[in-house]
């Protein structure tokens, strides 16, 4: 399909998280933890604790590197950043906004939706102008 834009694509690529500890857990316990040679781990466990600023960091990290194909993002933490969540449109890494047990899922919050939303009211629109 010629003016497509080619996504990079290689062998192995990673799931990267940030989640409540819980949710980072069950993740982990399924398979999609890694630590690299730097020590660095693809998950951000987010309590208390944890500032915006690690929240930050930590999505600017995993959008950069290479080998990260899926972010999962609780979508409360991803309120905390949303201005970051919103903004971004690469399709690699995608981001995703899941649940958690503490807080509910939002459909009128997540951004792939309302990006969805938007797509089809224009094409909708571009439609009924034919």
């Amino acid at each position: 399909m010629a003016g497509r834009a080619q996504i990079p694509t290689n062998n192995s690529s990673l799931i990267a998280m940030i989640a409540d500890e819980d949710t980072v857990t069950g993740f982990l316990l399924a398979g999609v933890g890694n630590v690299d040679l730097r020590r660095k781990t693809n998950y951000l466990i987010v309590d208390s604790k944890t500032t915006v600023k690690a929240i930050e960091d930590a999505f600017k990290e995993f959008t950069a590197k290479e080998d990260i194909a899926i972010i999962l993002i609780s979508q409360y933490v991803a309120n905390m950043i949303r201005f970051l969540v919103d903004s971004y449109n690469k399709p690699v890494p995608a981001i995703l906004e899941i649940p958690s047990k503490d807080h509910p899922y939002d459909p009128s919050h997540d951004s792939v939706l309302s990006r969805v939303k938007y797509l089809f009211s224009a094409e909708s629109v571009a439609s009924e102008r034919r």
